[in-house]
């Protein structure tokens, strides 16, 4: 999946909305910031590949908060179901 799919479907950001989306199995597809804190991203990493949930980790914070339509950087967005 692409940013761009991102900016044009139903999203939830932000690492705790992201975790409660794919534990409720509502998350396609997350993305994760790849200079976000490792330490912030690892349980939710973890989540995704236990529900089987494709991550995508190549972009950069600053990537995602403007494909979510924020002003602010972002670790973490998913597109929903």
């Amino acid at each position: 999946m692409t940013l761009d799919t991102l900016m044009k479907t139903r999203h939830v950001t932000g690492v705790k909305q992201v975790t409660k989306a794919v534990q409720k199995g509502t998350a396609k597809c997350v993305f994760l910031a790849s200079d976000a804190d490792q330490s912030l991203t690892a349980s939710l990493k973890e989540a995704c590949s236990q529900y089987g949930i494709e991550v995508v980790d190549t972009v950069t914070m600053k990537e995602l908060g403007r494909a979510c339509s924020i002003e602010v950087g972002a670790s973490a967005a998913a597109v929903l179901s």
